[in-house]
C-alpha cells in the first residue's frame, strides 16, 4: 500500500524516533524554533504523524466551543495555562478524535459478534493519560472527561487517578519507600491491574481507593465506584509503563494492555521543573497554610528555605522518576501533546493507524 506524503503542516517525526527508548526530541525545542519543512524526510520512518498546533486546530474549525470561562476556571490546574483558546484549538479536536475511536470500537465489537454468532456486552472505552508531575496531565484528564461527556455517544464518563493505588504512608514508611513515592514500587500494581482488568471485563461495579493530596495519604474507608461508564479515563505517572519482567524472565500484563487509547503530556524537563517550583510556591501561600495540611510546615518557614526544599524534592525524587520511569514510556502513547515554555500545547504527535 502506498502512503501519501503528509499535507502541509504535518510531517513524519525525525530522529530520535519516539519508539526508540521512548524518546521524542522535545528537549531541543524553544519558543522560536527554526522553520520546518512540510515534507517528510524519506530516509526516516515513523509510526507517528506530527501536526503543528495550527494544523491540528483546523480539524475543529467548524465545531462549536462547548466550554465557557467558568468551565475553564473550574478545570484548570494550579499553574496551568488552560484557556478557552486552548480548549478550542487542542482539546476540541482531540475529543472528536476520541469520539471517533469510541464509535469505531463499537462497530468492531458488533462486527466481531456477527462473525462469532454471539452477543457480547459493551465494555468501557479506557483512555490512559500519562506525564510528569506538574506537566498538566490532571488538567488534560479533567478537560477530556468534560468534553467527552458532551458527545452524544459518550454521556457517561468517569475519571480515576492512580494516586489511589499508592500504598498508604504507613506501608511506605515500613518499607522505606516514603522518599520513593510516585516511583513504580510505591504503587500496589497488582490492585491497579486488577481494577482495570475488571473494568475492561465489563464488571458492573468496580471500586478504587481514594487519595488525598491534602493529607498526602490514602483516605481510609473511602472508595470511588466505577459503574460501567461509556468511557473511563485513567490518569497517572506510570500508566504507560511496560510489564515487569519476572524472576524467571517472563513478563505478565501491564495496565496499558487494557487501554483503548492513551495520551502523554510532554514538555522539556527543565520547563517542568520550573512549573513544579512555581506551583510549590503558590501552594505554600495557599493550601499549605491550612494547619491540617501535610505540608503545613513549608508555609511556616522562610520562603528561601522552603524553595530550597522544593528544589531538593524535584532533584532527588520527581526529576529522577521522570527520567527513569515516566519519560521512557512516552513512545508507547497513542498521542503526545507537546507543550512550550508557556505551558501551552504547541504540537501533536499522533500514532498512525
Amino acid at each position: 500500500m502506498r502512503c501519501r506524503a503528509p499535507r502541509r503542516g504535518r510531517r513524519a517525526v525525525t530522529a530520535p524516533a519516539p519508539w526508540q527508548d521512548g524518546q521524542v526530541d522535545t528537549d531541543n525545542t524553544d519558543d522560536h524554533p527554526a522553520p520546518r519543512s512540510s515534507r517528510p524526510q524519506e530516509h526516516h520512518s515513523s509510526p507517528f504523524v506530527e501536526l503543528e498546533r495550527q494544523t491540528w486546530a483546523r480539524l475543529a474549525s467548524e465545531m462549536a466551543q462547548p466550554f465557557d470561562q467558568d468551565d475553564v476556571e473550574r478545570l484548570r490546574g494550579l499553574g496551568d495555562a488552560l484557556s478557552l483558546k486552548e480548549v478550542a484549538e487542542v482539546y476540541l479536536p482531540l475529543s472528536r478524535l476520541l469520539s471517533i475511536r469510541v464509535e469505531a470500537a463499537a462497530s468492531l465489537r458488533r462486527a466481531t459478534d456477527e462473525f462469532l454468532g454471539e452477543h457480547t456486552r459493551r465494555t468501557p472505552f479506557v483512555i490512559g493519560v500519562a506525564g510528569s508531575v506538574a506537566v498538566g496531565k490532571s488538567t488534560t484528564a479533567r478537560v477530556l472527561k468534560e468534553m467527552l461527556r458532551r458527545w452524544p455517544n459518550t454521556p457517561r464518563v468517569q475519571l480515576i487517578t492512580t494516586d489511589g493505588f499508592l500504598y498508604p504512608n504507613a506501608v511506605l514508611q515500613e518499607r522505606g519507600l516514603m522518599t520513593r513515592k510516585g516511583f513504580p514500587e510505591s504503587y500496589d500494581r497488582r490492585a491497579l491491574l486488577r481494577f482495570v482488568s475488571e473494568v475492561k471485563s465489563g464488571t458492573e461495579e468496580v471500586t478504587a481507593p481514594v487519595y488525598s493530596h491534602f493529607s498526602y495519604d490514602i483516605v481510609p474507608d473511602r472508595v470511588e465506584v466505577v459503574r460501567r461508564p461509556d468511557v473511563l479515563i485513567v490518569e497517572g505517572l506510570n500508566v504507560l509503563a511496560p510489564p515487569r519482567v519476572r524472576a524467571d524472565g517472563t513478563t505478565g500484563l501491564s495496565v496499558s494492555d487494557f487501554f483503548d487509547f492513551s495520551v502523554y503530556v510532554d514538555a522539556r524537563s527543565d520547563w517542568i521543573r520550573g512549573w513544579y517550583l512555581s506551583r510549590f510556591r503558590d501552594l505554600r501561600k495557599g493550601a499549605f497554610t491550612d494547619p491540617r495540611s501535610y505540608f503545613h510546615r513549608y508555609a511556616q518557614i522562610p520562603e528561601e528555605e522552603a524553595m530550597a526544599i522544593a528544589e531538593n524534592l524535584w532533584d532527588t525524587i520527581n526529576g529522577p522518576n521522570l527520567q527513569q520511569n515516566v519519560l521512557p514510556t512516552r513512545g508507547r502513547a497513542g498521542l503526545v501533546l507537546t507543550k512550550n515554555r508557556d505551558h501551552q500545547v504547541s504540537r501533536v504527535l499522533l500514532r498512525k493507524v
